[in-house]
């Protein structure tokens, strides 16, 4: 089945007729009840935050991993527990109201979009999807039909990144015509496929974890619970990773849309594993806060980023080690990742920060160091917008293209050093065998 195929099949086109109220409409000032998928790993994150909230009943968790479900359910012990997302949604459809998906990657979509066709809202993990057909599905379904929607991108909520929003905004450096990001992370691989298999622990449930992706005979150590991320069939590497953290203040900040053009500085193509080193250029049309064009070049991987000129800091101080900076007319601002505060630089010193156009209206919060503050603030807004306090500042209008652009640049990683035109409108590559990559069959499972 295609992923396009399951989309249509689940209602994507037909259910707005059938909410005709946003779904936080249904609970103002009652209790949220939340289904968890996924509750290991960064799941288990997930779940620990969510809960925080004061408003939250935990009701149901959901995963493959039956030691990871244990270990949930001594912390919600009234909660129920099940091994497969769709039998949850199913038996359990009238007994809740939100729903947190924190599968591996390529279990985003599949769960999301049943979740919404069900007409509940979904805070799920980053990166969005796994395909860019998968983003635009579930961007048009949250859009519709008026579901709440935030993207598990928690930095977007802390001090550091909102203060360097309103900072470009204000002009700082004026008009910003590049901007370079990077990480060192190596969430690639570039070893050949696993061969033979190894005995499935107890513990897990091999078919329901790889869900719609393709078969494969199970390796230890290979997929579950972490590697998953360097390989093709289920993550989305670094770029997938640590890209959609470290690109979304930039992306927010300036405004942006997907790209018109991608490069992708990389070894050949294995077909299993993601690269360990990429260099990723995006052009961007130009906005109000930006040049004609804006010119975007990612680098991660070991040694990450290449050396160059806009990235020499004053008195030859050393780079964080994941960070991005912008690029623009008077200046540049250098936005480490992650708690530390963004630095303005201009002649090659060091300038003090001017906070002065910076309103109260702005709700730019209060400097803090403390992860355990700043943590809960994405979730905490997730909740009161299902209630009906708030609004997400990530749902999936804009975590969707974010995803989009991200995606655009895992694809180019199939065609090293080509560039690749995106048709934002139509949805496609000018460069027709780049297409078949933005989605893939679904497996029966």
């Amino acid at each position: 089945m295609k992923r396009r195929d399951f989309i249509r099949s689940t209602g994507v086109l037909s259910l707005g007729a059938l909410l005709p109220s946003p779904a936080w409409a249904l609970l103002p000032n009652k209790r949220l009840r939340t289904a968890h998928i996924g509750v290991g790993g960064m799941g288990g994150a997930d779940l620990a935050s969510i809960s925080s909230h004061e408003l939250v009943d935990v009701v149901a968790l959901c995963d493959v991993d039956s030691k990871a479900l244990k270990a949930a359910k001594k912390l919600h012990p009234n909660a129920a527990v099940y091994s497969d997302y769709r039998i949850l949604l199913k038996e359990m459809k009238n007994g809740i109201d939100a729903v947190i998906v924190s599968t591996p990657d390529h279990t985003h979509a599949p769960a999301s979009i049943m979740a919404m066709e069900a007409g509940k809202p979904v805070y799920c993990q980053k990166p969005l999807t796994h395909h860019v057909s998968e983003a635009r599905a579930m961007r048009k379904l949250a859009k519709e039909n008026k579901l709440v929607s935030q993207m598990g991108i928690q930095v977007h909520s802390f001090y550091d990144y909102k203060l360097a929003t309103l900072l470009i905004q204000s002009g700082i450096i004026g008009d910003v015509k590049t901007v370079r990001a990077w990480s060192p992370k190596n969430w690639g691989y570039d070893g050949p496929a696993p061969e033979g298999s190894d005995r499935v622990p107890k513990n897990l449930d091999w078919n329901l974890w790889q869900g719609t992706s393709a078969e494969r005979p199970y390796k230890k150590d290979i997929y579950h619970p972490a590697q998953w991320r360097k390989l093709l069939d289920y993550g989305c590497g670094t770029l997938g990773d640590m890209g959609v953290h470290i690109f979304d203040t930039p992306y927010n900040a300036l405004e942006l849309d997907v790209p018109k053009t991608i490069k992708n500085s990389c070894r050949k193509p294995t077909g299993f594993g993601f690269p360990e080193k990429n260099e990723v250029t995006y052009k961007f049309p130009g906005t109000k806060y930006t040049t004609k064009t804006l010119k975007w070049v990612w680098y991660d991987g070991p040694g990450a980023p290449e050396e160059h000129k806009d990235l020499i800091l004053p008195d030859n101080e050393k780079l964080p080690s994941q960070g991005a900076m912008f690029i623009g007319e008077k200046g540049r601002l250098l936005l480490p990742h992650f708690m530390q505060l963004p630095k303005h630089i201009v002649n090659g010193k060091y300038q003090d920060l001017d906070l002065s156009k910076i309103k109260e209206s702005d709700d730019l919060g209060v400097p803090t160091k403390s992860y355990d503050v700043e943590g809960n603030k994405h979730y905490h807004q997730f909740v009161d917008a299902c209630l009906g306090k708030d609004k997400c500042s990530a749902d999936f209008s804009y975590s969707a293209r974010l995803t989009e652009t991200i995606l655009l640049g895992v694809i180019a990683g199939r065609f090293p050093n080509k560039t690749l035109h995106w048709d934002n409108k139509n949805a496609k590559f000018s460069e027709s065998e780049a297409n078949k990559f933005l989605d893939a069959p679904y497996r029966d499972f």
